[in-house]
């Protein structure tokens, strides 16, 4: 019973967060961010949520990873392989899926598909990079590395120095996840907003399982999936607000010109053509 009340903890924050950018449209911050100042009082409002939320989880994040490790979870075979397809849904997979969607897009001649892909894409870049940094400079301990006993193991640059073992905080996987979740129902509600509500479900839903899935795999704390989840999804509306607000961007007139077609050698080429404006 407490595993089961500490798991809707985690997973109460994690949706709180995936609520968010639906809560920013539905005040007249529309995903796209058309408009308006780039960082805005909003902005940092919404940082603070995510701040709180982690550190709210703090004093909890002990007691999560203990009881999640000694879980009978742990022995089912069919919640280990679900574990294992989030996971790798959620990198490599979200990489490949919008270089894919890009590709296909361009193929077909496609404009939507090819700005969902290439969006998708800068958005889960610009949150791993943000990720990555965060991780190096707090240096927290997995949980793993101290088999599960010390969540306020921090030490300050120590994720550069250490690697891996060392830069829990925040879960990458999660970024990735919520990153592509916003960016997908950001972009998708644009054009056809009577999907979004069956989009959203799907995709947030999708994201939450991959953050209680990292707490599985006793690869973070509950608190690290958090920050990943608002980094991920701070990171797709920025990425959407500057795609909306200038549209001639070099980027997109560099990616969204690109033409695939056949070789002289009987390949395939891709050959892009920089325009003044789409």
């Amino acid at each position: 019973m407490q595993i089961l009340m500490r798991w809707r903890a985690a997973s109460a924050a994690l949706l709180l967060v995936a609520s968010v950018p639906g809560a920013a449209r539905g005040q007249g911050v529309d995903s796209s961010g058309i408009g308006g100042t780039f960082f805005t009082r909003r902005d940092a409002g919404l940082a603070a949520l995510f701040a709180v939320g982690t550190v709210a989880l703090f004093p909890l994040d002990r007691k999560i990873a203990m009881e999640t490790r000694g879980s009978s979870l742990q022995g089912n075979a069919f919640v280990r392989r679900s574990a294992n397809l989030f996971r790798v849904t959620a990198i490599p997979g979200s990489t490949i899926i919008g270089g894919s969607l890009y590709v296909i897009g361009r193929l077909s001649r496609s404009d939507h598909m090819a700005e969902l892909g290439l969006h998708g894409t800068e958005a889960l870049l610009v949150g791993q990079v943000i990720g990555s940094t965060v991780k190096g400079v707090l240096g927290r301990a997995r949980p793993y590395e101290v088999a599960d006993t010390n969540a306020k193991d921090f030490e300050f640059l120590r994720g550069f120095r250490k690697g891996n073992d060392f830069s829990s905080l925040p879960s990458g996987h999660t970024i990735a996840a919520f990153a592509a979740a916003t960016a997908v129902t950001g972009e998708t509600n644009r054009w056809w907003p009577n999907t979004t509500p069956y989009v959203a479900t799907v995709m947030y839903g999708g994201a939450v399982l991959v953050g209680l899935e990292r707490l599985y795999d006793d690869k973070h704390w509950a608190s690290d999936a958090v920050l990943g989840a608002g980094i991920g999804v701070f990171s797709a509306l920025k990425v959407m607000k500057y795609n909306h607000d200038n549209p001639g961007n070099r980027v997109d007139r560099l990616f969204l010109s690109a033409n695939i077609g056949p070789s002289p050698d009987g390949g395939s080429v891709l050959s892009f053509s920089v325009r003044p404006g789409r």
